[in-house]
């Protein structure tokens, strides 16, 4: 077992309207983001099925071919592996993702979509 306190855990700074903060365990990633508004992560993909949970502001994701999902403050998102998808934050938002199995190409230091 494994008692963590978020801030105790360092914040990274990915772009100037972008930071995270990231758990890693044996079979799953969480990351908590802080998207300014304006923020965008770019179109992507990975093998991983993804959780994305808004605990406050908006998000305007970006999947497949063109359809749309607007994420608020206490609604989710499922996002299936290998499905292409963008994120643009419309207000200041902050948002949780669980990711499994976990985001090897992270701990990697392959996230340059992020960035």
């Amino acid at each position: 077992m494994k008692h963590v306190l978020w801030k105790e855990v360092s914040t990274e700074t990915l772009t100037g309207l972008a930071s995270r903060q990231v758990l890693h365990t044996e079979t799953m990633t969480v990351a908590r983001l802080e998207l300014r508004k304006g923020a965008v992560v770019g179109r992507h993909s990975h093998g991983n099925e993804q959780i994305s949970t808004v605990t406050q502001g908006m998000l305007r994701f970006e999947l497949g071919d063109g359809e749309q999902v607007i994420l608020r403050a206490g609604e989710s998102l499922v996002i299936p592996p290998h499905l292409p998808h963008s994120v643009v934050a419309e207000e200041d938002t902050d948002v949780t993702d669980v990711f499994s199995p976990r985001r090897e190409d992270w701990i990697r230091g392959e996230d340059a979509y992020l960035r």
